[in-house]
């Protein structure tokens, strides 16, 4: 069963999304006219503007949301992969999925903002599940959407993000094999984890958004300092990795192994799963912020996948390249993921090294609990088709924290294939959704460039801007 599941799963990433999800975000990169790169600096500006009404989520708490989740385990032990398979060349195309992949994330969130609804308590909701239902006029196909995010990033990602997490501390004395814990040490790591994230969620959305604010910049800060410290002890490499990462971009002699094995498909690959965008997830983040105009919050969450990739996952890659650690181990292997990065990290920082990787791995991880969580609880309310009364929620919450204490536990592999399966089937409902309404996200952006070349600070009016349906803001 397992195996039929990979191989469904090998055959949707390396065929079918990759063709959906490139073309979609070149669409969209040359309908915005290059976004991406034009608007970077305007994207920045915005993540520090206040909230549009007191006390609502800011553009820079969304940002962070949607970063928790992006930013995880995959920006350490995946591109550690990619460049141990497909070399320094990877890198390249990770950038170029990124600059696609950017436009992408612009439209589906700026259309989670303009279909976005109003919550009991005065927050704001909404994701491809609502902008489904309501512009589309397919709430079926909304429901589906909010059932399969839910069981990905819950059912799905969190187990492996929980056991992944309890692998990287599996070789301290407390958690290893020679733990002195008279029962398993997963029992004990699956609880610590649970209980964290427990104290997390029950706060509600304003409190996750709140902790997401704190952790992700600590975080990514701490991290990229740690790799500027491994590429400065080995500056004079630097210039050499650069020239080698265009130059294998193109090398032809890479499709020797077969064009799946090659730099361009692993780099594509990593900057696909890596980035997200398109799939649907970061737009459930988006909704909650409270802006003045729809595509400010697209042009902060097009930012959010430049962090990711441009910044975390490139950093990840040029501190692997430039450290001349070589990609066997000891014996003989290849190394490959976490233990090639320790390997790394351990010629800068010594017997430090490894615990320093293991610390990001844990820290990465706990965000991308707290990230994937924020985007099922918003897919919630469609799947129970009513506002959730506290004790409903309460529950899923629950349940969410169980699923991080199994995840700890045991190995789901099963479960983690068809996870990977699910989130196809998100691409395959949210990309063409985005691409029929695209056009509204699009008119929104022409709306806003020609307010701001007009000095104004842009304010959006849904039927001017071609919107019929009802919507709960932007009247």
């Amino acid at each position: 069963m397992n195996t039929v599941l990979e191989q469904i799963a090998n055959y949707l990433y390396t065929y079918v999304l990759i063709v959906i999800l490139i073309g979609g975000g070149l669409y969209f990169f040359l309908r915005t006219r290059a976004l991406p790169l034009v608007m970077l600096p305007e994207a920045v500006r915005l993540v520090r503007e206040a909230p549009a009404e007191q006390g609502a989520v800011s553009s820079f708490k969304a940002l962070m949301v949607s970063t928790a989740s992006r930013v995880g385990i995959g920006n350490i032990a995946g591109v550690s992969t990619a460049i141990a398979l497909g070399g320094a060349g990877a890198v390249f195309w990770m950038w170029v999925i990124a600059l696609l992949g950017a436009a992408s994330a612009f439209v589906e969130s700026t259309l989670a903002q303009i279909y976005k609804r109003r919550a009991q308590d005065g927050t704001s909701y909404g994701g491809p599940a609502y902008y489904i239902a309501t512009a589309l006029r397919k709430p079926w196909l909304g429901y589906l959407f909010a059932v399969c995010l839910i069981l990905t990033y819950v059912g799905g990602f969190n187990l492996v993000a929980s056991y992944t997490m309890f692998e990287s501390i599996s070789t301290t004395k407390l958690f290893g094999p020679d733990s002195p814990l008279p029962f398993q040490p997963s029992v004990l790591a699956g609880f610590l984890l649970a209980a964290a994230l427990g104290l997390a969620v029950y706060g509600g959305v304003k409190w996750l958004a709140n902790v997401t604010a704190v952790l992700v910049p600590f975080m990514a800060i701490s991290y990229l300092l740690l790799c500027f410290i491994v590429i400065g002890a080995n500056i004079t490499s630097v210039l050499d990795v650069l020239i080698a990462i265009f130059r294998q971009a193109f090398d032809l002699s890479a499709f020797g192994g077969g064009f799946a094995g090659s730099a361009i498909m692993l780099g594509i690959k990593r900057g696909l799963y890596s980035n997200e965008a398109g799939v649907g997830s970061a737009p459930n983040a988006a909704a909650t912020a409270s802006v003045s105009h729809p595509a400010k919050q697209g042009l902060v969450q097009m930012l959010s996948v430049w962090i990711d990739t441009m910044v975390i996952c490139t950093a990840t890659a040029l501190a692997l390249l430039c450290s001349g650690v070589g990609g066997l181990g000891a014996d003989g292997t290849v190394l490959k993921g976490a233990p090639y990065v320790q390997a790394v990290w351990q010629s800068v920082f010594g017997a430090l090294g490894p615990h320093l990787v293991t610390a990001a791995l844990l820290v990465f991880g706990f965000t991308t609990l707290l990230g994937n969580y924020f985007y099922a609880e918003a897919n919630l309310r469609i799947v129970l088709r009513r506002e959730p009364s506290e004790p409903a929620r309460n529950v899923f919450r629950l349940l969410c924290i169980i699923v991080v204490y199994l995840g700890a536990n045991a190995q789901f592999s099963v479960v983690w294939n068809a996870a990977d399966i699910i989130m196809g089937v998100l691409v395959l409902i949210n990309m063409p959704s985005i691409l029929v309404l695209g056009r509204h996200a699009l008119r929104a952006l022409q709306d806003y460039r020609g307010q701001r070349r007009r000095g104004r600070n842009p304010v959006y009016v849904a039927a001017d801007n071609g919107v019929t349906e009802t919507t709960d803001y932007w009247r």
